[in-house]
């Protein structure tokens, strides 16, 4: 017994509107419990639309459409469905009115082509709309099979789907448990090496335990299906610690906390500052600071280097070492961090300097290579990365800032755990 959701739009398929629904309608299936193993997308097309019921109804009790429900000749959702399940489209009065209504209450009248909305398949059941005049169905064309439909406007859904979708899914028995995930967040290593390390943990079946990676992060999500949040968490915590204590120092956060948002805190408890100067990631390590409220107390301030006299002539760096070392060096880097440090009377300073790209890269030196240096009371020291040269600019400076807020991570974990 599982749903399936079939999103229906030529415009998703073409990437000219972001699918958003899935991800709401995910969390809201698991919210009640209701195991999801299959999202589809597919064309404003009669024939493929076909297709995919023909699939989804074999493998998934409840079928949940988003999409094609409008007026014009290419929505073409609800005769799909009522095709499949050879079952004649009928036209609702209720449905008529209450789009004239909403014309009327707009000082227009209805448009002929609007009566398309008002035919849904015999003996299906109308599934309001409010805001819009696209109205849903909630149907069972078999025993044992539900099928849901919904305009692709994403408040149109939302409501819709809380008012009378889920109330019909508890009455047939849905929503008795939920599925409480929570996501241990972790930097310094790789999806595999992780995976490996908690390798008696991904055979569990309740809780479960997946990894996924994204931008430089691992995730663990653990999740729980139980008959409260409650009993889901207190399935998912044993598990939690476990994987933290074989993490140590790698694991960082848990579910929606930020590098930012924990560095920023072990530097307010310890009462420390941080002064950045950056040179490829332009200003970006300050912009990933500066996204927590408050930060001003323990966040100086920054400087974008990235002309070599800046370097030399405002943080102090050796004109002899540009030269020698060139600005992409574990010297620079570390003289960067200690003349920030010293120009804003921090506690701690970090630098970055490095070759984001496109361009620039040599044999010696390819795009990609970055150094960070971070000085604090007891000296200084650089950290050299390759992040690959096929990676995009912005990729690189993003991955810059968040490598060099880790180092300061577990510099100040080192310093007081």
């Amino acid at each position: 017994m599982s749903a399936e959701v079939i999103c229906v739009g030529t415009e998703l398929l073409l990437g000219d509107i972001l699918n958003t629904n899935c991800q709401f309608l995910a969390t809201e299936l698991a919210n009640l419990g209701i195991p999801h193993y299959h999202q589809t997308v597919v064309g404003d097309n009669l024939e493929r639309l076909q297709q995919v019921i023909d699939i989804a109804s074999k493998r998934a009790s409840i079928l949940i459409f988003t999409g094609g429900l409008g007026p014009t000749p290419d929505d073409l959702t609800t005769e799909a469905i009522a095709n499949y399940f050879a079952t004649p489209l009928v036209e609702e009065d209720e449905i008529i009115q209450d789009i004239a209504a909403k014309f009327a209450a707009l000082g227009r009248k209805m448009s002929r082509s609007n009566y398309k909305q008002a035919l849904i398949p015999q003996g299906a059941t109308i599934l309001p709309n409010p805001l819009g005049t696209a109205p849903g169905i909630i149907w069972q064309p078999r025993p044992g099979l539900s099928v849901l439909s919904f305009p692709g406007v994403p408040s149109e859904m939302h409501r819709m789907w809380r008012d009378s979708a889920v109330p019909y899914l508890k009455s047939i028995g849905w929503g008795q448990e939920i599925i409480y995930s929570r996501t241990l967040r972790f930097r310094g290593i790789g999806e595999s090496t992780l995976a490996e390390k908690v390798s008696h943990l991904l055979e569990l079946n309740n809780p479960t335990v997946a990894p996924y990676a994204s931008k430089g992060e691992v995730r663990l999500r653990v999740s729980a299906k139980a008959t409260s949040e409650t009993e889901a968490i207190a399935m998912i915590s044993p598990i939690a610690e476990e994987i933290k204590e074989i993490a140590q120092e790698d694991y960082f956060g848990s579910d929606n906390d930020t590098l930012p948002a924990i560095v920023g805190d072990l530097l307010r408890q310890k009462k420390e500052t941080l002064a950045v100067a950056e040179s490829c990631t332009g200003g970006a390590l300050g912009g990933l600071l500066t996204t927590i409220p408050g930060s001003s107390e323990y966040f100086m301030g920054g400087l974008v280097a990235y002309n070599n006299w800046v370097k030399a002539y405002v943080l102090g760096v050796s004109e002899e070492d540009l030269i020698e070392f060139g600005a992409v060096s574990a010297s620079v880097a570390e003289q960067m961090a200690t003349g920030i440090k010293e120009l804003l009377g921090t506690t701690w300073g970090i630098s970055i300097t490095g070759i984001a790209g496109p361009g620039g890269g040599t044999e010696t030196k390819p795009v990609g290579l970055v150094y960070i240096g971070l000085a604090g009371d007891e000296g200084v020291e650089s950290f050299k990365y390759l992040f690959g040269s096929t990676r995009a600019r912005s990729l690189i400076r993003y991955l810059s800032a968040c490598n060099s807020l880790d180092r300061l991570r577990r510099k100040l974990l080192q310093k007081y755990h």
